[in-house]
Parts: C-alpha cells; sequence; structure tokens
C-alpha cells in the first residue's frame, strides 16, 4: 500500500448512503471516489438497521486508495431509540424525557461492546458510560426513579401536623 494521506472521520446512515455534498466534501480533495466508497460502505452495513447513523474512520493512501472502519451506533442514539424519542432534553438537569432500565442500559452497553476500542474495557464501565450519557440528555435510570419516590414518601417535616399546616 502507499502512503497515507489522510484519515477521515464520516457519520453516514447504514444501509443507504448516497452520495452527497457531506461524503463529496469529505473524500473530494483527497481523490477518492464518492461511488466506491458510497456501494462498499452500503455493501458493508446491510445487515444493520437501515438509516442508523454509523460512525467511518476512512483512511485515504496517497494512491487513490481507500479503506475504512465503521463502528457502532452513538450512544446516544441507541438511547434515543430504546425510548422511542426524537431528541434528548433541552435543559437535562431539569427536564425528564424518559427512564431507562437496567436491561435496556446492558443491552446497549452490549452493542457499543462491539467497537474495537472498547473491547478491553469492563462491562461495568460501559454500563456506566451509557448511563452517564443518558443523564445527559435528560434521561433517568430506573433505580434513580424508584430511589426518589422512595425517600419522597418517608420524609416527613417535624415541622408541620398531620394537616401539612405547619406547628405552632
Amino acid at each position: 500500500m502507499a502512503g497515507v494521506k489522510a484519515v477521515i472521520r464520516l457519520r453516514c446512515p447504514a444501509g443507504v448512503a448516497k452520495p452527497g455534498p457531506a461524503i463529496g466534501q469529505a473524500l473530494g480533495p483527497h481523490g477518492l471516489n464518492m461511488m466506491d466508497f458510497v456501494k462498499e460502505f452500503n455493501a458493508a452495513t446491510q445487515k444493520m438497521e437501515p438509516n442508523s447513523p454509523i460512525p467511518v474512520v476512512l483512511t485515504a493512501y496517497a494512491n487513490r486508495t481507500f479503506s475504512f472502519v465503521t463502528k457502532t451506533p452513538p450512544t446516544s442514539y441507541l438511547v434515543r431509540k430504546a425510548l422511542g424519542i426524537d431528541k434528548g432534553a433541552q435543559n437535562p438537569g431539569d427536564e425528564v424525557v424518559g427512564t431507562l432500565n437496567m436491561e435496556q442500559v446492558s443491552a446497549i452497553a452490549e452493542v457499543k461492546k462491539g467497537d474495537a476500542h472498547l473491547a478491553n474495557i469492563p462491562f461495568d464501565a460501559l454500563c456506566d458510560s451509557v448511563i452517564g450519557t443518558a443523564r445527559s440528555m435528560g434521561v433517568l435510570l430506573a433505580d434513580d426513579v424508584d430511589d426518589a419516590s422512595s425517600s419522597s414518601s418517608s420524609s416527613s417535616s417535624s415541622d408541620e401536623d398531620e394537616d401539612g399546616e405547619p406547628g405552632r
């Protein structure tokens, strides 16, 4: 192989990528044929869910050839798909858009484990990463909801009587 000319990062829809401005502007300056990439990418991702955003790391070589590696969809996409929502919260600390349970978190972490750069990370750490991403989107964990409801029902102020009125 010839020397590496560039490493290009793209995000393309699985199985249905089309030659267009986004791909053309990324590949054109390096002398790569856009149609060759689109055909190879669609063939490589045909078994994945159509239209799921797939990160691609494309290596362009000096002799106008290329190779690419596909990764799993972004965690935020997988969380949104698991909850059936279009987007996360505008104000994640104040707004809640949904609740994930641990089975859903484990399923998302299992998908993410397929990435080569995440292969040596413990499964618990991947689950923690998924939970962190979900929380940053305004999604609660089912355990958080259970803890909040049990602590609010058991806490009562000693300054109030049975009617909820302040004591005198």
